[in-house]
This record gives structure tokens, sequence and C-alpha cells, in this order.
């Protein structure tokens, strides 16, 4: 079973580059192999390239050094991703002590700092996980990502747990360290209203595919796959008269359906898209789409 096949993407410094598709699609799967935290058994093919060197093939002592200090990650579900037995605290003072050489109290202070940006007050550092809300230990998440300053941080999901209010709070902080550090995102979301109010282009993943990928804007005025179309008209508007899905579901991974994978989905299929498999192709400056019959929808 191949979870990503033949995925290919860049990311720019200072870049926002969303990543939207159905649950199952491959969203996950790609954050956590760029940062090499994949279950010990999968196999990973291809070149992952990260400030001149090749992830895939790094010796796993120099990956550490580089995982969290310059590439991090927000996880999507962080009450599996702390320790519930350290602190709040413990968690910032572990993480900044294992990249740099500073003392507990410097330590310590950092944590307090990352922590009141996202609205954590210092008289909770020395809580556990389980006595925050789900929101506040997203936030707390949130922090211990940035506290380090990566170069490039992969967002999973990072606003669910949170009201429209903070979420609106913390996509302003993310997008100040962007501006002050030329930190590159990759923005992992189901919800398209992010992805078109931040990101400066989107990559439509399907069954483990890139069907779409370009600017942002060029992709929700004319979008060309027919997925991309579909996800888009299933935004509600104050205009939307009634609710429009997407009939199926996305295809088991372990069997694939051949050529095309949406095929069995699409209203557009013809014989063809069951055989082959479209490539990805440039259809206007940067926009690209995995369809073969594209041009019908510039």
């Amino acid at each position: 079973m191949r979870a990503l096949d033949n995925v290919s993407l860049d990311l720019l410094p200072g870049e926002t580059v969303g990543i939207v598709g159905e649950t199952g699609c491959g969203k996950s799967t790609l954050g956590k192999a760029i940062l090499g935290i994949l279950p010990p058994r999968t196999k990973v093919s291809g070149r992952i390239r990260f400030q001149g060197e090749d992830l895939v093939t790094l010796p796993e002592e120099a990956f550490r050094e580089l995982r969290g200090r310059d590439l991090a990650l927000i996880f999507q579900d962080p009450m599996t991703r702390l320790n519930p037995l350290l602190t709040i605290e413990d968690h910032f003072v572990e993480t900044i002590r294992a990249h740099e050489d500073v003392s507990n109290d410097e330590a310590r202070a950092r944590a307090v700092e990352a922590l009141s940006s996202m609205g954590i007050p210092e008289s909770r550092v020395r809580n556990f996980p389980h006595e925050f809300s789900g929101g506040m230990r997203q936030r707390i998440m949130i922090a211990l990502a940035l506290v380090l300053q990566p170069s490039a941080l992969i967002a999973d999901e990072p606003t669910t747990s949170l009201d429209v209010i903070v979420e609106s709070q913390i996509l302003g902080i993310l997008e100040d360290l962007k501006r002050a550090h030329r930190m590159s995102l990759l923005l992992i979301t189901h919800n398209l209203g992010i992805v078109a109010e931040v990101c400066d282009r989107v990559a439509v993943l399907y069954a483990g595919r890139l069907v779409e990928v370009g600017p942002v804007a060029d992709i929700f005025a004319r979008p060309i796959h027919p997925y991309t179309r579909g996800l888009l008209r299933a935004v509600i508007h104050l205009d939307s008269k009634e609710l429009y899905s997407i009939d199926g579901i996305p295809p088991d991974l372990v069997s694939p359906p051949p050529g095309c994978r949406f095929h069995p989905r699409c209203e557009h299929a013809q014989a063809i898209c069951h055989e082959q498999v479209p490539p990805l192709v440039e259809f206007r400056s940067g926009h690209f789409a995995a369809c073969l019959f594209g041009k019908d929808f510039l």
C-alpha cells in the first residue's frame, strides 16, 4: 500500500502552502514523512530536500538536531502528544535544552514568553496537560513548536479545537513570525476559508496523489480538477441555498482503482480515465492539475 504516491511539492522561504483534501487522502502522512516520524517499518523513497540536505538519507542523529530547531510540527491532537507525567514547563525546558546550551531559568523564561504569546498566563506553566481545556492544549502545542523559531513549520490542523476569535489570533501570530523570520509554513487543513485567508499556494491531495497545485486566488476562482471543483462547491456561503457533497468516499489505498483515482466519483469521467494515470500538467502559469480533460475546465 502507498499512502503517498509521486507527490512533488516545493515550499519557498516565507511562503505558506495549504494542503487540503478529505480525511484519508494523505495530508498528515505527508507532514510526518517530512519530519521523519512515520511508523518504523514505513518505506520512504524519493527525496525531501531541506537546507541542502536530503532528509530521506539523513542519519537519525543529524535529523534529531534539525527536528524541533529548524523544522517543527504542530500535531493534530495535542492530548496524545503532550506527556501527561510532565508539567507544561517541563515540556518547554526539555525541548529548549535539547537544542541549546542554556540554563533551566533561561529556558523557563523563554517558555513563559512563548506561552504568553498564546494567551497562557505564567501562573499555569507548572500545570499538567489534563488541567487545560482542549483549546488551551492546542495553544500550548503551537507555542512549543514555535519556541525555537524554526525556519519551516508544518501545522496539522492547528486551529481545529479553537473558537474563531482565538483562531484569528493564532493565525495572526503565525503570520507575524513568517514576516519576522521568513518562516515557511505548510498548513494542513480542511478549512478552505483559512486557506483563502492565509495561504499563498494550495495543493489538493486525493487518495495519496496530488491532483491540483497553484496560487490560491487562481485555484479558488478557476479550479481545474473535478475534485477541487467539488471541494469548493461544498463550501457554505451566505447565499448558499442547499448543501453540496461529492458522492462516494475516497478509495481504499490497499487496492486503489486503476487510472485516475477519482474516476469512480467523477461525473465527467470517460473510459480513458479508468485506464490512464493523468500526469500533473501546467495548464496556467504555476497552476498544475492532474486531469486528462483539464482543458475543458479552463
